[in-house]
This record gives C-alpha cells, sequence and structure tokens, in this order.
C-alpha cells in the first residue's frame, strides 16, 4: 500500500460511484411500509441527530436507537434490508469501465466517510471493494484525513473525484496545485452546491463517472 504513485485517484462512494439517493429513497418507502410514516419520521430524525453527533450516517445505529425496548419483528425485517441490499443494482453505469481506464494510468482508491460496518459492506456489496483491489479508505472527516491518506498512498498528483462541494474545496484549499478536483455534478449534495464552488471552484465538472473511461493523463491537469 505504501508504494509511491505517480497518479491516484480517490473516490467518494455515495452519489458518486452508487445512487445512494436511491438507496435513501427505498430505505423510507421499506420503513414507511414496516412501522408507518410516524416510524419512518421518528427514524430520519434519530439518523440526522446521529449524524450531528459523529459526523457520518449510521444506518444500523438509528435503527437500533429506533427499537429501543420494542420487540416488534419489523426491526428485525428492516435490519435484513439494511444488511441485504443490492448495492451492486445502484453502481452508477460505465463506474467500472472508468475505473479499468484509469488504472492504465494511475491508482484508484476509495475515499469515503462513514462507519465501520455498513459502509464497508455497501462497498463490497456494489462490487467497489474488489473493483478497487481493496484499496478503500472510510474516515470520519476525509477532509481531516489527509496526512493519513498521504502516508498510505504516497503520490506526485491526486485526483478527487466527489459530488460533495466542500470536500472538493476543502482538498483544494489544503493540497493546492497537488490535487486536481472533479465535481460529479448528481445526487442531492450537487444540486444544492452554490457558493463553496463559486468561490473555489472545481478543476473539472461531468455529469457522471463514466466520463473518465475517455480521458488521459493530460486532462487530469498532471505536469511531471
Amino acid at each position: 500500500m505504501s508504494t509511491h504513485d505517480s497518479l491516484v485517484f480517490l473516490f467518494d462512494v455515495d452519489n458518486t460511484l452508487i445512487d445512494n439517493d436511491r438507496f435513501g429513497a427505498d430505505l423510507a418507502a421499506r420503513l414507511e411500509e414496516r412501522l408507518g410514516a410516524e416510524g419512518r419520521d421518528r427514524y430520519n430524525a434519530i439518523d440526522k441527530e446521529i449524524r450531528k453527533q459523529v459526523g457520518y450516517a449510521d444506518y444500523l445505529g438509528a435503527l437500533q436507537r429506533l427499537r429501543g425496548q420494542d420487540s416488534d419483528m419489523a426491526y428485525m425485517d428492516l435490519s435484513f434490508f439494511l444488511l441485504d441490499y443490492p448495492f451492486e443494482a445502484r453502481r452508477f453505469p460505465g463506474v467500472l469501465e472508468a475505473i479499468d481506464h484509469l488504472r492504465t494510468i494511475g491508482r484508484p482508491v476509495i475515499m469515503s466517510d462513514g462507519d465501520t460496518v455498513f459502509q464497508p459492506r455497501k462497498i463490497r456489496r456494489a462490487g467497489l471493494w474488489e473493483a478497487f483491489r481493496e484499496d478503500v479508505l472510510i474516515y470520519i472527516h476525509k477532509e481531516e484525513m489527509l496526512d493519513d491518506m498521504q502516508r498510505r498512498y504516497p503520490a506526485d498528483h491526486y485526483v478527487m473525484v466527489d459530488d460533495k462541494p466542500r470536500i472538493l474545496v476543502a482538498l483544494k484549499k489544503l493540497l493546492g496545485d497537488k490535487v486536481t478536483t472533479v465535481f460529479v455534478r448528481q445526487g442531492h449534495y450537487a444540486a444544492a452546491a452554490g457558493a463553496d464552488l463559486e468561490e473555489t471552484p472545481p478543476d473539472m465538472t461531468i455529469d457522471s463517472v463514466a466520463e473518465l473511461a475517455t480521458m488521459g493523463r493530460e486532462a487530469f491537469r498532471v505536469t511531471a
């Protein structure tokens, strides 16, 4: 893992490689089906509270807290729904082809936020763990872990591919010309993009990761 690379591609997961908004809609529908609209709303409130506390989505933790002392069998069904969700069906078209292509000019690495149970399972279920050859980093706040990332994957240049403007802005401010930021314009975070990207615009904007499959090294502003 510590081999020095000329070029490392860092990929977000949710709404970059997989359609996490669609997963969220499916989860909301299942919650309402099993627990009613009130149960769905209570789950969403707990989820929002946990995200504020820990900085990432903890789907299983929110379900556990929602359950409390309730013994309703619906909670086991919801547990199976989360653990067995077919994330491979939510992988965006062209992702695997793009990763295979980029591997010919650099090293693709997943750099995601998330918990230590559900997020790795999501990545594996989506077929991404294998596609990235186990080059996977999962942090609480990845923009605060750049020293660790660079220690694990030292490189002359990085390319960050993400749908979240705040991440791209943070990396550009911290790494400067050593990183090329690629804004993937899909998902609810991308739709809400505004002042952050106006102040520190991305180096590239694409509509899907599939577009990267046609790009050569020079497209990523690599000079070395």
